[in-house]
């Protein structure tokens, strides 16, 4: 009997053991089973792929955020557009140097004044004029010295009381003081005197070395160097005053290598300024580079404004525009009804009901006035959206959310 006992008990204790393994086994199972649930849940659901007729159908609340039009036909310039700067017309813009060297005495006008041609800018002490005056009196009294004796010969000869060659001399003589005067006179002219300054001179032997630098076009004066007691050199850098007619400016844009053949001098030209609030101002083209820039395959083209007013400034920004074809009447739309597509395609929505959109693809051309050019893929007539085709976009794509 008392053997026995202990093997009752190791049967109790084993059979106890297989329990409560069974009971962990089986928990286990609902532990791993409630895990796979919760990874089966949470798994994002692979997005909807779009309607393969590329259509949408909206409610109520969604088409008020729409706006929808018939489409129609413009009229599109052929034109294009460029942007530049704005310059001085080099062709009338002047560097006012002295022809001679001398210190300036005086100067008359300053930056921004407005002067006619003729109008002194600034004078100088010149000591070239000083001479030329002084060679002007000395054969102003040669020549009346030799008038004079020639009277004489002429009187003397007439009674014989000269031989032949003596009056002949005083009559060279005679001509060659005349001709010196007339050769001082026109030295003194190319300063800038007049004829009756230079008799001036001649009747009361004085001479005067103030050399008076005038304007040599009208306009305005744009840069002034010149200082009182500057040595002025003729063609010395910089210019004492610099005058420029701000009537007519330049346009200089570069224009990409593949408009160039477009474009012919005389082509009247628009251009239009940001900083005045997209004023535009007329112009045509002057010049177009004959060679291209290597690094920008661009070319350099220069057109003339005309701005009477004197609103544009140099280096100011402006957008050059051109006409370089016949207007052309095309199917058009508003920008806001065009959308660029993920892979780079321009579509639009169109509608037949108001409740079932459809999107098409179509080809876009020029842009001007707010409307796009559609070229393909669109007829007049159709009603489309022209505002807030992106939304439809986005909802066909599931961007979008459900009101």
């Amino acid at each position: 009997m008392r053997t026995a006992r202990p093997a009752r008990q190791s049967s109790s204790f084993a059979a106890a053991l297989v329990s409560v393994a069974a009971v962990t086994a089986s928990a286990a199972t609902i532990i791993l089973g409630g895990i796979g649930c919760t990874r089966d849940t949470d798994a994002p659901a692979p997005a909807a792929a779009p309607p393969a007729d590329n259509s949408i159908v909206l409610n109520a609340s969604q088409l008020g955020a729409l706006k929808l039009a018939p489409v129609a036909t413009r009229r599109f310039k052929v034109q294009h557009m460029a942007v530049g700067t704005i310059d001085f017309d080099e062709n009338a813009a002047v560097q006012v140097f002295s022809p001679y060297a001398g210190r300036i005495i005086q100067a008359f006008v300053d930056i921004g004044d407005d002067v006619a041609r003729g109008r002194t800018l600034y004078t100088i002490d010149s000591p070239d004029l000083l001479q030329a005056e002084s060679t002007l009196i000395t054969a102003a009294g040669q020549a009346d010295l030799t008038a004079a004796a020639l009277a004489r010969a002429q009187d003397l000869y007439a009674h014989e009381g000269m031989a032949q060659k003596d009056y002949q001399q005083a009559l060279s003589d005679a001509m060659s003081a005349q001709g010196a005067l007339k050769a001082a006179r026109g030295a003194v002219r190319i300063f800038g005197k007049n004829a009756s300054d230079i008799d001036g001179m001649i009747a009361q032997r004085k001479v005067d070395s103030t050399l008076v630098i005038p304007s040599p076009i009208a306009g305005r004066v744009t840069a002034r160097f010149a200082q009182l007691g500057l040595l002025v050199q003729p063609g010395g850098t910089p210019a004492p005053y610099t005058v420029a007619d701000l009537g007519t400016l330049w346009m200089l844009a570069d224009v990409p290598e593949s408009e160039v053949a477009l474009l012919r001098v005389g082509q009247v030209v628009t251009v239009t300024v940001a900083s005045l609030g997209g004023q535009e101002f007329q112009g045509s083209i002057k010049t177009v580079s004959e060679s291209l820039d290597p690094n920008t395959h661009t070319a350099l083209v220069r057109s003339e404004v005309h701005d009477p007013q004197h609103r544009l400034r140099p280096g100011m920004m402006a957008t050059f525009v051109i006409q370089t074809g016949k207007p052309a009447d095309s199917v058009a739309i508003p920008v806001n009804g065009v959308v660029r597509e993920g892979d780079g395609t321009m579509s639009v929505w169109v509608t037949a009901d108001r409740q079932k959109f459809i999107r098409r693809t179509v080809t876009v051309g020029l842009q001007q006035d707010g409307f796009d050019q559609i070229q393909d893929g669109l007829q007049s007539g159709e009603l489309a959206v022209t505002d807030g085709a992106i939304l439809l976009s986005n909802l066909l794509s599931g961007s979008g959310g459900d009101d």
